[in-house]
Parts: structure tokens; C-alpha cells; sequence
């Protein structure tokens, strides 16, 4: 593991920074084995703009063929084929020559310091050493540059084969080390990383899996394994849903009192969370409110919500109560410096009160309380969201950027959702869910979690079934945010990316291992759609195997 790496809140741990660095120079020709290469597979994904072999002069982006005297490919082998990784390249520009692949003796080097974790990574991954920060060219090198132009996604980069030497540069640090997740997947098996030119960049910023480690407790080692794989497959996020009505799963110092006898430390979080950045994936935690917090309830049960027969709403707290704002602030508050990344999210789904017929009637004490706050003409579902507003206040203190589930944003109400929430979009069964649609017309930004196809939920209670990644694969896009019914095009650049989520509303119904498994496939084809959303090249059977070899 790369060392600890902390950032400030709503920072990078590592200047996230645009470098146009010098070409690399004094390229030494490399003495080589002869014998034709060929590459398994076929060329690049559908849609990518593979063309025929660069003879001519060599641009910014390829800095080692800047410094080349010659051509470095020969007649002598055949065009290069794309590489075959999950997700897909989006694009190659084939050569003619023998590729690379690792070798005792060859090295990993960067050309700037901020790129040391990534070099460690894959000169450790790949049984190469690690030369640091070095100017001068070797046979074998792997070189990870930081260059580009200004304004260049900061997840895209170039892999450059040529000449026995790779490079792999991005405009930052996380294109640089998707750069070496494509070389790990090409040589994995004793493969061989073709000649030619990668470039690559994902088509939607956020990519990410959410774990319910509230209803079921998981390791952090199995979290850990996880987060590797997430690594490797180029997602970015990794939600954790670690407060609900059956457990409350990380240790607190301000509230013991609510925690479950199974649940992590926070070394253990701490642990997690570094791996994860080493990773460039963000851990966004969630705590789940007003409703879903019977953990919370159980060690407080003055602060459950009552109807005006006194019969209790189970997991919902009475928000006209300020102190049951207090205690979940206090928790975001503390939970704050526990994860440092810039994304958080404030639930507000399935509150209990706004799911019969007439929640004024039903609670009279939240529509006086309603009342009294916002006016007159105020209702039970404007006080919700004043209360999604307060919360999400809170965690813009500490400078994260709040996210909510679709149905904790109500229609026709006076207080409006704050603009700078982004709608977690799951579902169109609850009372009153709105279409897709209205989210965007509004100007709102999305993030696809659609239970149609990227729920897993343990015992497959109600109507949910387990997802495949065949079905993700073949039927789902991020424009697909609710049912199987894609969003007009217009609307593709207000979704932000997508998440697929593992629900453990039955937490016996699977072992962590099944859980592993199960999701296995799913993954990489919510991956592979989110990278790039285009009909993929390979059928899902070349898909599936492809995912077998890699492992």
C-alpha cells in the first residue's frame, strides 16, 4: 500500500494540477528479440477512432516519440490491435512493433514527484523496481508524466508504446494512474502491451458502488478487497451507508451510546479511506435521515416520531424536535474529519410522515411546526425540506458537496431544495416520485443509481431481483435513470455518472463471499457503460470471458 495520504476537506491529497512538461529526451534504441507479435483480440471499441500506424512527426502528447531520431516500428511486424481491458480503451492508434512486457531489470520512473504512489503501485504490481523521479531513458522503462493541455479531463490520459519503453502521461494524477491500470489489465497472464497509442477518458466523472454496511456488517478487510477492485476497474467512489433502523456500524466518540456491537473502528475506516485515495476513489459516507435512523431511535426514543394516536413511525425521527437535528449534526460533524473527500450524502428518503394520505391530519405537530417556521400555507413536506436544506448546510460547512435520494425532493412545495444538492436517483415506485425528467428540466444534476438495474439486494425481497451484468451490459446506460426508458440526449451532460448500490435489507440471505461474487459481473459492466456508454464492441460472452482472464 502507497503511503498514508491525507487531504483537507474538499482537497486532493495531490496537486490535481495541469503540467505541460518537456518531451522526454536522449531516446536510446533498444535492442530487441525479432519474431512477429501478434495480439489476442480484436481492434479498438465500437465507436473509437482507430487509425493506421503515425509515420509522421510525433506530437506533445507522446513525449518519447518527441525525441525518437526514426520511426522506432519496422515493416517486420503486423498493425497493432487495441488492448483488451474492462472497461474498454476508447481509442488506439495502432503501430507496427514487438510491444512490451515486463521484465526483470526494467524499471518505473516518473517525471514528477507527485506521481511516486502511482509509480510504487505498478513497479510493485508488475515486479519491476522503482527508479523515482529520473530524467534519463532505459530498455523497459515505464515513464508516468504529468503534461497536457489546459483544460484536458483530469481522469483522461496517453499510454505510448514504442520503442520497448511505455509511457503514460495525463494532465493529472488520476488519468496517469488509469494509464497504469490499462497496462496491468494488457500484460496481465503474460500479455503484451501492443505498439501504438492509447488515449482514453472516462465519459461520466462519477463512477462508484454503495455498500449497506448498516443492516449488514462487512470486514474491513473485505472492504479493503473491494476498493482494489474498484481501483482496477477505474471506478471512483465508494459509498458507505453505515447508519439505518437495524445498525449503526462505525464507532463514535460523541455518541457511543448508538452503535452497534458489530462495527468498524474508526483506524479501521481511517485504513480504508487511505487505500481508497491511493486508489483515487473518494469514500462519500452517508447518514440516512430524518428517516432510517432507528439505530439512532433506539438509544433515544424520546426523539420518534408519533402520529396523533401516538403510534410510532418506525426509523423516523420527529423533526420538529431540535434535538433531533442536534444529534445528527453532531455525528456529520464528527464524521467530517474521518472522511476528507468532497462528496456527501444526506439521505432524506422514505420519510414516514409524508407516506399517508394526509400528513397534516396524521402529525399535527409537524404541520404547526411547519407552520411557525415558513407561514401559513407551510406543509409537513415543506418542514422535510427545510430539513434536508439544514443538513445539507452542514455538511457544506465542511466543505463537501451534499447529494440526496430522489424522493426526499418533494413536488409543489414553498421550500425549495437547495440548488447545489444533487438528486441520487433510485426509484419511481415511492408515493410521489417524479419522473426523471422534472429533475433535469429543473437544471438539476443527477447521479444514476436506477433499482431496475443497479440494485442488489440481499434475499431479493418485494419485487427486486438480483442484477446481472449481462442485462447492465446489453439494455442499461446513464441515461436509463429510471425503469428501461433512456432520458433524452439533451439532458446527458446534468448526469453526473451512476452507482451501483448493494442493499442488505435480508443481511443473512448472502455470506460476504457470495456478496464478492455476486457482484462480480455486475460491476464491470456498470463500469464499463459509465467509461463509455456507446454499444460495447465485444458480445457479452467475449465480455465474460475477457473478465475470466483478467481475473
Amino acid at each position: 500500500m502507497s503511503q498514508r495520504r491525507r487531504r483537507a476537506p474538499a482537497t486532493k491529497v495531490k496537486r490535481r494540477r495541469v503540467l505541460i512538461t518537456a518531451a522526454v529526451a536522449g531516446v536510446i534504441a533498444v535492442g530487441l528479440s525479432l519474431g512477429v507479435w501478434a495480439m489476442e483480440g480484436g481492434g479498438g471499441p465500437a465507436g473509437s477512432a482507430t487509425r493506421p500506424a503515425d509515420t509522421t512527426a510525433p506530437t506533445a502528447s507522446d513525449p518519447d516519440a518527441a525525441a525518437a531520431p526514426t520511426p522506432s516500428p519496422t515493416r517486420s511486424y503486423p498493425l497493432s490491435t487495441a488492448p483488451r481491458t474492462i472497461p474498454a480503451v476508447r481509442d488506439h492508434t495502432p503501430g507496427r512493433g514487438p510491444g512490451w512486457r515486463p521484465a526483470r531489470g526494467y524499471r518505473v520512473v516518473v517525471s514528477d514527484a507527485d506521481l511516486a504512489d502511482e509509480g510504487r503501485l505498478i513497479a510493485g504490481e508488475l515486479g519491476l523496481s522503482y527508479g523515482g523521479e529520473k530524467d534519463d531513458v532505459r530498455a523497459g522503462d515505464v515513464r508516468l508524466a504529468l503534461g497536457g493541455e489546459g483544460g484536458a479531463d483530469p481522469e483522461s490520459y496517453a499510454m505510448t508504446v514504442r520503442g520497448g519503453r511505455v509511457t503514460i502521461s495525463g494532465p493529472a494524477d488520476a488519468g496517469v494512474f488509469y494509464g497504469t491500470r490499462t497496462l496491468k489489465q494488457t500484460v496481465h497472464g503474460g500479455g503484451t502491451a501492443p505498439e501504438g497509442i492509447v488515449r482514453d477518458q472516462p465519459a461520466k466523472a462519477q463512477r462508484g458502488l454503495m455498500l449497506d454496511i448498516a443492516r449488514k456488517h462487512f470486514t474491513a478487510d473485505w472492504i479493503e478487497d473491494r476498493v482494489r477492485e474498484l481501483g482496477d476497474l477505474k471506478f471512483n467512489q465508494l459509498g458507505l451507508h453505515f447508519s439505518d433502523d437495524q445498525g449503526f456500524r462505525i464507532e463514535s466518540d460523541k455518541h457511543p451510546e448508538i452503535v452497534s456491537e458489530e462495527h468498524l473502528t474508526k483506524a479501521e475506516v481511517g485504513r480504508i479511506v487511505d487505500l481508497a485515495e491511493s486508489r483515487h476513489i473518494t469514500v462519500v459516507p452517508e447518514i440516512d435521515s430524518p428517516g432510517h435512523l432507528g439505530a439512532v431511535i433506539a438509544a433515544h426514543p424520546d426523539l420518534q416520531l408519533r402520529n396523533a394516536q401516538g403510534v410510532a413511525a418506525r426509523g423516523a425521527v420527529d423533526i420538529s424536535k431540535p434535538a433531533a437535528a442536534e444529534i445528527v449534526d453532531e455525528l456529520i460533524d464528527e464524521y467530517a474529519g474521518l472522511f476528507p473527500g468532497g462528496q456527501w450524502h444526506v439521505g432524506g428518503d422514505e420519510y414516514r410522515a409524508l407516506t399517508v394520505s394526509d400528513p397534516q391530519a396524521s402529525y399535527p405537530q409537524l404541520a404547526a411546526a411547519a407552520r411557525e417556521k415558513y407561514g401559513p400555507g407551510a406543509t409537513v413536506a415543506d418542514l422535510a425540506t427545510g430539513w434536508l436544506n439544514d443538513r445539507a448546510a452542514t455538511v457544506r460547512a465542511h466543505g463537501r458537496t451534499p447529494r440526496a435520494w430522489n424522493d426526499g425532493f418533494y413536488a409543489g412545495t414553498t421550500v425549495q431544495p437547495a440548488r447545489d444538492i444533487k438528486v441520487a436517483y433510485w426509484t419511481g415506485k415511492e408515493i410521489g416520485a417524479r419522473i426523471p425528467v422534472e429533475y433535469l428540466r429543473a437544471g438539476r444534476e443527477v447521479i444514476n443509481y436506477n433499482d431496475e438495474f443497479l440494485y442488489y439486494v440481499l434475499g431479493q425481497p418485494q419485487t427486486f431481483v438480483y442484477p446481472t451484468g449481462q442485462r447492465i451490459y446489453e439494455q442499461w446506460t446513464p441515461r436509463v435513470l429510471r425503469g428501461t426508458q433512456a432520458v433524452p440526449a439533451q439532458y446527458d451532460a446534468q448526469i453526473l455518472g451512476g452507482s451501483f448500490a448493494v442493499w442488505c435489507d435480508l443481511a443473512n440471505s448472502q455470506t460476504q463471499a457470495q456478496v464478492a461474487a455476486g457482484i462480480r459481473m455486475p460491476l464491470r459492466a456498470t463500469v464499463q457503460k459509465l467509461w463509455d456508454p456507446d454499444q460495447p464492441e465485444l458480445s457479452w460472452a467475449e465480455f465474460s470471458k475477457l473478465a475470466d482472464r483478467l481475473g
